[in-house]
């Protein structure tokens, strides 16, 4: 079937005879979703600008933080044919608002595909030069699923399980803990549930794992997804920690954020500062199951789902000229090799070494970098690697070596310019070293797995990581003894 676009005044509608989308006019916010014999996957309970939205957290130097879940004052049908319906919601800014307004124009963009279970979003922030100080802290596209038919969570292949109710986590059925997000649930729906700990930032993952994650109704069998096919636009690097989904039943696609790390995340544009980025696209996928299937196999089928998506990055379907296509990028190539003169007379390959390329700055500033875009890669077991699909611009190339211990960076900037192939040779690192290696605790690899992780608390458990390899996740309800 053709994709078909519909003006029905307040709102719009995308449809291609899988996934029909309702979009606010000219606000630019989700407010239906029909899939899979589901009127809406969304939260019919709740406002209209409180289903699926862009949003952010700024604040001016000094301020107070403030949420703003940007509306659109301009609408505009980019594409539209049989094959495709590209849509655009620009809010600019206005310095005689009537209330505090970011000093950012965002255009927020979605489109649907001819044969596509699903449907993609990205946006432009842009900030000419001369503007006022702000900090961005935030942003993110948030959906709110519909929980009395979402009931099974998915983050990865163990991490996934029936979750309690968002009702489970109020006041007279559950006790706020250290903080408001978790709760002890003493009188949840499900008996299952009793006496656990809920906590969305249990579920958090690194950026690099942090690439399908979403929900999963039983009648129908149907499956909500994020699916994020790359980290270049994401803040903080491979190894920074995002949330996914949690309790509501909510998903996240995450882009910007100060979790685990605080405000040396934030990005901070002063004395007039020009910016632009682009966050996404990243697909919201949709899949379907006969009634009784286990849920695992629409995660298996999501996961399948979502390598392809890693396999057509970057899209050649966006309108907007701010987004790179393939065409327009460039990539390096090289090989990293290790001269560590304590624990070897001979340089030996960097195995599995990641080598990113982030702005100019110190070794191993690409762990607080937000403003621009990173893009990172793995070693073979030769230590030669490649890094493709970079955006033009000026970086350093950085990168780590699991089980040797410091931070690499190539002296000097590289500049990437569309089509070119730069090859910057064998590389050596030389580990940080006053002498031989005494003695030492753990594994440099930036995991530790190796370490121990006390049992929790017996009042304070979330039982899906009781036996799990990342029981750290645990987080306040481990138990240590005093010794």
């Amino acid at each position: 079937m053709d994709v078909h676009f519909a003006d029905q005044g307040h709102h719009i509608v995308l449809d291609n005879g899988i996934v029909r989308v309702n979009i606010s006019k000219p606000g630019g916010i989700i407010t239906g979703i029909c899939y899979g014999g589901i009127d809406n996957l969304l939260e019919v309970h709740n406002k209209e600008t409180n289903r699926g939205y862009w949003d952010l957290n700024w604040n001016e130097p000094g301020g107070k933080d403030n949420f703003d879940v940007p509306s659109g004052t301009f609408f505009n049908v980019v594409d539209a044919n049989k094959d495709k319906v590209e849509v655009s919601f620009i809010r600019p800014y206005n310095p005689s608002s009537s209330w505090k307004m970011v000093p950012l124009n965002i255009e927020k963009r979605f489109a649907l595909l001819r044969g596509s279970s699903g449907l993609y979003t990205y946006a432009i922030y842009e900030r000419p030069s001369g503007w006022p100080d702000f900090n961005l802290n935030q942003t993110r596209v948030t959906f709110k699923l519909r929980k009395d038919r979402f009931h099974y969570m998915a983050i990865s292949d163990n991490k996934q399980r029936l979750m309690p109710s968002p009702d489970d986590r109020a006041s007279d059925k559950a006790k706020i803990l250290a903080y408001p997000e978790a709760v002890l649930l003493t009188m949840p729906t499900n008996p299952l549930h009793q006496g656990e700990v809920d906590d969305k930032y249990q579920y958090s993952c690194d950026n690099r794992e942090n690439r399908v994650h979403g929900w999963i109704s039983f009648d129908p069998m149907v499956g909500f997804w994020v699916i994020t096919p790359s980290d270049e636009f994401r803040n903080g690097g491979p190894l920074k920690q995002n949330l996914t989904s949690h309790v509501g039943p909510t998903s996240l696609a995450m882009f910007h954020s100060a979790h685990y790390a605080g405000e040396e995340l934030c990005p901070k544009f002063r004395s007039g500062e020009a910016w632009q980025k682009v966050f996404g696209p990243v697909f919201i996928y949709f899949n379907s199951a006969p009634r009784g299937t286990h849920p695992f196999h629409l995660w298996q089928n999501a996961k399948s789902q979502m390598i392809k998506e890693v396999q057509s990055w970057p899209y050649e379907w966006p309108k907007s000229p701010s987004f790179c296509k393939s065409s327009e990028r460039g990539c390096i190539i090289g090989q990293v090799l290790v001269h560590d003169r304590y624990a070897m007379e001979e340089t030996h390959p960097a195995k599995f070494a990641f080598l990113g390329l982030s702005a100019p700055g110190e070794k191993g500033s690409w762990q607080i970098e937000s403003k621009g875009y990173q893009f990172w890669s793995q070693a073979d077991d030769n230590g030669c690697f490649t890094i493709r699909n970079v955006c033009p611009g000026t970086y350093n190339l950085y990168g780590w070596v699991p089980g040797v211990l410091g931070d690499y960076m190539k002296e000097g900037p590289l500049n990437i310019y569309p089509g070119c192939r730069i090859d910057v040779g064998i590389l050596i690192y030389e580990p940080p070293r006053d002498g031989p290696t005494i003695w030492e605790i753990g594994i440099p690899d930036r995991t530790a797995a190796e370490f121990f992780i006390p049992d929790p608390k017996p009042c304070y458990i979330n039982k899906l990581f009781l036996n799990h390899p990342e029981r750290f996740l645990l987080l306040g309800c481990l138990h240590f003894p005093k010794l």
